[in-house]
């Protein structure tokens, strides 16, 4: 991984335009993803789905980021697809014969869905920070983290069924797993908006913070603990929540056995246990 650190770094600093990423704290191992188009409520343009993919893959490769942080700028997440814009995929030129708009817009939702996809294939994880509304899109964008705390102020809804449209990037494939079927049909079929301790009492966030000041504190601090183990450990747990979710238990056990049976020679488990008997903190490999 450390042979592609300094080509991802220097592609990070050429900058994104409708986001922010950065290392706000030099002492921590984590990299901030922030969207910042807070003039349009950080929707989701066709350039935002192109440099999503683009950031996290970066920090996939990046051996500096142990974990990342995906935020927002301004009053609000995100309020879901940007529509009627230039570049809009939903939109097919005057005349298009209906076979190939039909399949122009598979095609486009496709790439739509791998963007947000994106964030879950980044091998380190991400850890979503929600404040204000968080609508339809911005509800796909974190269905697609690791782990998602918001401030109280925050409310998620899927706007689609009241769009006549069915949510087609991830919602309804990740919700279910993540609050339950009933609660992810409720909020799909319903279109309510739910606040930010209903979102907690059913499993979409893990904890709600007072203010958008203590959830960046306390998401910052979080991220930045899970930095500082041991990066195998962490990248291979999350490979393995992910691969588990969609096997059979017999198959999930079978995967983690052969898994571990490769990285468990790793120097970090020695150090782990040597620190421990020494009644010391460790000091993990850097990737």
């Amino acid at each position: 991984m450390a042979s592609g650190g300094g080509s991802s770094e220097a592609e990070l600093l050429r900058g994104f335009k409708t986001l922010a990423v950065a290392r706000r704290d030099p002492a921590a191992a984590v990299y901030e993803v922030r969207l910042d188009r807070p003039a349009q409520r950080n929707a989701l343009s066709p350039e935002a789905f192109a440099e999503i993919p683009r950031a996290m893959a970066l920090l996939d490769r990046l051996p500096a980021a142990r974990a990342v942080v995906l935020s927002a700028a301004g009053p609000h997440f995100c309020a879901g697809i940007e529509l009627g814009g230039p570049g809009n995929p939903l939109a097919a030129p005057p005349g298009t014969d209906p076979v190939a708009a039909a399949d122009g817009l598979r095609r486009a939702i496709l790439d739509m869905q791998a963007a947000l996809t994106a964030v879950e294939l980044c091998r380190k994880p991400v850890i979503a920070a929600v404040h204000g509304a968080c609508v339809g899109g911005g509800v796909d964008l974190v269905a697609a983290c690791d782990i998602r705390y918001c401030s109280k102020d925050a409310t998620f809804v899927l706007k689609e069924v009241d769009m006549a449209i069915v949510a087609d990037l991830g919602a309804l494939q990740r919700l279910p797993r993540i609050v339950g079927y009933g609660n992810a049909a409720e909020l799909a079929l319903t279109g309510r908006r739910i606040t930010a301790l209903q979102a907690k009492e059913m499993g979409l966030v893990s904890r709600v913070f007072d203010s958008k000041q203590e959830l960046d504190a306390g998401v910052a601090k979080i991220a930045k603990e899970i930095s500082e183990k041991s990066a195998w450990a962490v990248m291979g747990t999350k490979a393995v929540l992910l691969r588990s979710r969609d096997i059979t238990v017999e198959q999930g056990l079978e995967h983690v056995a052969t898994w571990n049976a490769g990285m468990m020679k790793s120097n970090d488990l020695m150090e782990a246990i040597k620190a421990f008997v020494e009644k010391r903190k460790p000091v993990f490999s850097k990737l």
